[in-house]
């Protein structure tokens, strides 16, 4: 019998098996268990990770401003007006109580419940953990009149922590570099952090965050620089959120209160869209996976309104019952929670667990929501209208639902006629690729490599989703295509849109269509879809874009191909004789059918050369709005988008 794990003989297996790993070394070793990953997610998590330090001070009533930079290097500071973290004597681990938080994981004041209410990060590896991957930090603290210092290279002091000078100032700056041994990209992206520094301050009303990045100057010379502050919070967070689209509402709901302990912020409003977007938050952190506090709200939402549409006899006409889901459709709604011990599942803390949080959800939003439609009865007779309108779209979608169903428990003879199948059954090894058009299609099923791709041609644009009602959803071709080509259903008694995947017959699922404008456009239709009705397969990582070249550059025997405007230039300029550009022939692809089988094969499906975008949602929020304005009704949103991001398309003229 052997261990496993070491490879050992059982009798081998001794005290000197066991490594026992010191400081921060498990953090270095096992940095995705900490971060979740080592690529572009986890670098930015080690800013939101200090900032989130500042933001529970300011939670605790000590800090309202909070300042980020980025520097030329790609290393980061954070700065806070807090109290600072303490510096004197830890009596139990004789030195510095900053060393110790900066030092060892599951340190620090969130675990003391005089010091903070409510925290975010309560598993107290944060900053210590941020530690651990830099390879240089430096800490400032000022306090009581005093600035002390202590600098760490790979988690390690390089002193101990000193008094260096008087100050007038009081708070803590953290620097840190993120050690490039370990990520694999080290470059942050300034809209990145942006983003979660904008939707801290709406959460957080009354705080100002400030973003500077260092690394280029703006039209009058100076350091690009961002400025944030809410006093409405999370009123103008919805009207941030749900500015693109139209309004059945004057102003939205907003409901504020505690219970137990349980401080709950909220704002809701209904819009002509025919999605719900409900955006939930535990002590700043997006629960995207849900949790208990959404539960409640739910829970509290129906019961409310089905209790007062019934008492108005609005329902009354009505020949089959509303569901859950009919209460939210083309509902928005932020829910903002703050918890003293939050229970989250995993370390990612996406989805909350703490039982006793959605009674009190549950109540204070049946309780508010009750009195705002004794109050306001114009808008809850608009409120209701809607709701009839969702649950008689409901009955009319449940028919096209329902074949798209049996088609799918049917045998693979049901698949979709144009769809050109693999031979492997291994949804592991499997990929499909939806592709823009017959032609195409035509091309790709010659190239592939027909033992695990398979290849499904989409007729023209999908219905846009964004516009379309569910019943109008089901009945489009194309669409009932997808959902039976994937081998997924859609929709249960308890919740309409509520996907299984059990059954998915792919494990890639690739989105390639031309290189054009009008390929763009499919491709962003394509995304709404997935986003809107299979968001899970994105979640789970499913779903990749293709990456088709833009040029053929050819001279003589000497032909390469061009992914972007930059290559193209540099490989005109390497291929040139004596500096003559004209002497390159330059082939620009606008079309997949442009290219023969074997040069598709080459550059876009070949897993050996090709260049897969996986399509990851780093914001549920501030991808909810683009969507929304991408493809929503509102002109003028996204007319200000394509004014702002022109200067990165490429345009076909």
């Amino acid at each position: 019998m052997k261990d496993l794990e070491n490879n050992v003989p059982e009798s081998h297996y001794r005290a000197d098996n066991i490594t026992v790993l010191e400081g921060l070394e498990a953090v270095r070793l096992r940095p995705a268990m900490y971060i979740g990953d080592i690529s572009d997610r986890g670098l930015h998590h080690l800013v939101y990770e200090v900032v989130d330090n500042s933001i529970d001070e300011a939670l605790a009533g000590h800090c309202d401003t909070i300042d980020v930079v980025i520097y030329k290097d790609n290393s980061v500071s954070v700065m806070d007006n807090g109290r600072g973290i303490p510096v004197d004597l830890h009596e139990k681990e004789n030195r510095s109580a900053l060393e110790v938080v900066m030092t060892v994981l599951h340190a620090g004041g969130k675990f003391d419940k005089g010091s903070y209410k409510v925290s975010g990060g309560l598993h107290g590896v944060g900053v210590s953990c941020v530690n651990g991957l830099s390879s240089d930090m430096k800490v400032d603290v000022f306090k009581e009149g005093k600035q002390y210092r202590q600098e760490y290279k790979k988690g390690i002091p390089q002193y101990s922590v000193k008094e260096i000078g008087d100050t007038d100032k009081s708070g803590t700056l953290v620097h840190f570099k993120p050690d490039d041994s370990i990520f694999q990209v080290t470059e942050y992206k300034f809209d990145t952090l942006a983003t979660r520094l904008r939707e801290l301050s709406f959460l957080n009303k009354g705080i100002r965050l400030t973003l500077t990045d260092e690394r280029e100057l703006d039209e009058n010379e100076e350091f690009i620089k961002i400025d944030y502050f809410s006093e409405r919070g999370l009123v103008d967070f919805m009207e941030y959120l749900d500015g693109t689209r139209e309004k059945l509402m004057p102003e939205p709901i907003y409901i504020e209160g505690e219970r137990n302990e349980v401080p709950l912020e909220m704002v809701m409003q209904y819009n002509t869209s025919f999605t719900e977007n409900i955006h939930s938050y535990v002590n700043n952190i997006n629960t995207h996976e849900g949790g208990t506090h959404l539960a409640g709200f739910r829970r509290g939402l129906t019961r409310t309104l089905k209790s007062y549409a019934e008492k108005s006899g609005m329902l009354k006409n009505l020949k089959f019952d509303i569901s859950g889901d009919d209460f939210r459709e083309g509902l928005t709604a932020i829910i903002s929670v703050k918890v003293q011990e939050p229970q989250f599942e995993g370390q990612t803390k996406t989805k909350l667990g703490n039982n006793e949080v959605m009674g009190v959800v549950d109540q204070l939003t049946s309780e508010m929501l009750g009195n705002y439609l004794e109050e306001n009865p114009k808008e809850a007779r608009i409120i209701v209208n809607k709701v009839i309108l969702a649950a008689t779209a409901r009955h009319a979608a449940r028919k096209a639902r329902e074949l798209v169903q049996r088609k799918n428990v049917l045998s693979s003879t049901s698949l979709p006629g144009k769809l050109s199948d693999c031979s492997e059954r291994n949804p592991e090894l499997c990929e499909i690729y939806l592709v823009e058009g017959d032609s195409a299609g035509g091309t790709a099923k010659q190239g592939r490599d027909r033992k695990f791709q398979a290849i499904l041609p989409l007729r023209g644009k999908i219905l846009n989703v964004e516009k379309a009602m569910q019943h109008r959803i089901f009945d489009s071709d194309e669409i009932k295509n997808i959902f039976t080509a994937l081998g997924v259903t859609i929709g249960t008694e308890e919740d309409s849109k509520a996907l299984n995947v059990v059954k998915l017959r792919y494990h890639k699922i690739i989105i390639m269509t031309d290189a054009d404008v009008d390929g763009s456009h499919i491709a962003t239709l394509i995304l709404t879809f997935f986003f809107r009705y299979m968001r899970e397969l994105i979640e789970q990582g499913y779903v990749y874009i293709a990456t088709p070249p833009l040029y053929l550059l050819r001279k003589g025997k000497d032909e390469r191909y061009v992914w972007t405007e930059e290559q193209r230039a540099q490989y005109v300029a390497e291929m040139a004789t004596n500096g003559n550009e004209a002497s390159v022939h330059t082939q620009r692809y606008k079309g997949l059918g442009e290219m023969n089988a074997e040069q598709l094969w080459s550059t876009t499906m070949n897993p050996e050369f090709r260049t897969l975008r996986q399509i990851v949602i780093e914001n549920a929020t501030e991808a909810d709005r683009t969507f929304s304005m991408l493809m929503g009704d509102e002109v003028p949103p996204r007319r200000e988008f394509i004014e702002k991001n022109a200067k990165y398309a490429n345009i076909d003229i």
